[in-house]
């Protein structure tokens, strides 16, 4: 046999391969959240959302949830205001929440066009359009930290709308608090609040780590899959830190609202999303409702 052949019969098993994974999550809606290197970086950017088209050409019904931290911070600092953070969250003053509505409504116009380009249709909202999310404040240990929401409800039927109609929605973490005023959303908590409103099939979380690691000194340590009461554990024992403790936490609330399983990509590799969700080693860490594997074979 031939090398070129050889390589075309290759590609024929990657697409076998990744069959099972098609028709169990065929007309699943899936919410990825979206932030971190892959945003900045364009090439990786582009690579996401390729990967979120297939998906949706695929049979899937994504939806992409994004952040835009690094570019909003970029943005305060041109007016000579110095970003300001309390246990991971902006502190955002009025100021700093219109730049951030104007630097997130202009990401989301951005990867709306990405993905148009692409071939698929897409509709950008931001939090506030049909009270998609209502907020209160959110405290940081008491603290007042300005305009910063908690999303207390979620108009999803707007979302079902949309996946119904065929668009893929790219949601920008702005919300109303019921006196109309606007909050930024931390876009973590967004993503997360969207997908247990909608008890979707999958949430992966698009991060600048490789996964949950039992010891973050050791690349070793990985945890390719984590159930729960695992994760909780990890949690207990003091081995989650930093800025994976929130995620972390997000995801098994996640989980106990009805998601079936929640990813912790590494944003930073190509085509992750493809090759945690189509493949049967999969990449990063990958929390589940039960002791389950996620990896399928054509007869589940």
């Amino acid at each position: 046999m031939n090398d070129n052949m050889q390589k075309y019969l290759e590609k024929a098993e990657v697409l076998i391969e990744a069959l099972p994974y098609i028709q169990r999550f065929n007309r699943k809606i899936i919410v990825v959240k979206y932030g971190g290197s892959a945003m900045v970086d364009e090439e990786l950017k582009r690579h996401v959302i390729e990967d979120v088209t297939l998906l949706k050409l695929c049979g899937f019904k994504p939806i992409i949830v994004h952040g835009g931290g690094k570019e909003i911070s970029k943005w305060v600092g041109k007016v000579g205001k110095e970003p300001q953070f309390i246990n991971g969250l902006r502190v955002t003053d009025e100021e700093t929440m219109e730049i951030a509505e104007m630097v997130l409504g202009r990401v989301n116009k951005s990867l709306v066009q990405l993905v148009e380009s692409l071939g698929v249709r897409a509709i950008g909202i931001s939090g506030k359009d049909g009270e998609l999310l209502k907020v209160e404040k959110k405290l940081s240990n008491g603290e007042d930290i300005g305009f910063v929401g908690d999303v207390k409800q979620v108009n999803a039927q707007i979302l079902y709308d949309l996946l119904e109609k065929d668009f893929l929605p790219i949601i920008c973490p702005i919300g109303m608090d019921d006196d109309y005023n606007t909050y930024n959303i931390n876009a973590d908590d967004a993503a997360c609040a969207i997908a247990r409103a909608m008890q979707v099939e999958k949430l992966a979380f698009l991060t600048d780590i490789e996964g949950v690691y039992k010891d973050p000194k050791d690349p070793s340590t990985l945890i390719s899959e984590l159930e729960v009461e695992e994760a909780k554990h990890l949690i207990g024992d003091g081995y989650i830190g930093g800025g994976m403790l929130p995620k972390l936490q997000n995801c098994i609330d996640a989980i106990e609202s009805g998601v079936s399983r929640v990813h912790i990509i590494d944003g930073r590799i190509p085509h992750c999303l493809l090759l945690e969700i189509f493949t049967n080693k999969g990449i990063g860490t990958a929390i589940l409702s039960r002791k389950e594997s996620r990896y399928y074979n054509g007869e589940q």
